[in-house]
């Protein structure tokens, strides 16, 4: 079975250390590198070819949605963005998700441990490793052009229709 190479990309040295120690411990995953900003992710990512890339958000110089959105345009490929600021369902999440995020979680903190959090992680990364890049690439909503005239998009039904996977 091929390794899954992963690149961690976050400001703060204790956190790559916990992620390189807590990932090692998978017989699939090979942490091939770590870096504390988009910069040096971008040459990491140049001269490791990871398979998946987990990003912070608020980091010095370029921030991690910033960098997402470059990442998508230029070499897409799954990304799990790990941040204290990635609550479940908030704005920033939703965000990162419209920009190419396979899977938004938040650090650590009162609601689960580290140990926790890195299962969860582990099975996140063998999950992405399947996704196409091009699926990746932008989920933005298109904007729908309103002919003039046309009242179809203004009713409303006041019904909601909800997917998710």
């Amino acid at each position: 079975m091929k390794m899954i190479k992963v690149l961690i990309i976050d400001d703060s040295a204790m956190v790559r250390k916990i992620f390189t120690q807590e990932l090692s411990k998978s017989p699939e995953i090979e942490v091939v590198g770590s870096a504390p900003d988009p910069y040096i992710g971008r040459d990491k990512i140049v001269e490791l070819n990871p398979d998946v890339v987990i990003l912070d958000i608020e980091m010095p110089r370029m921030d991690g949605l910033t960098f997402l959105e470059k990442l998508m345009k230029y070499k897409p490929m799954p990304v799990i963005i790990v941040s204290s600021l990635a609550k479940n369902g908030c704005e920033v999440a939703l965000r990162a998700l419209e920009l190419g995020a396979a899977e938004v979680m938040a650090k650590p903190g009162e609601s689960y441990s580290v140990g926790d959090m890195s299962e969860q992680l582990i099975e996140k990364i063998k999950a992405v490793i399947n996704i196409k890049p091009s699926s990746l690439i932008s989920r933005r909503p298109s904007l729908v052009t309103q002919k003039p005239g046309s009242s179809s998009l203004i009713k409303t039904t006041n019904k909601i229709i909800a997917i998710g996977a």
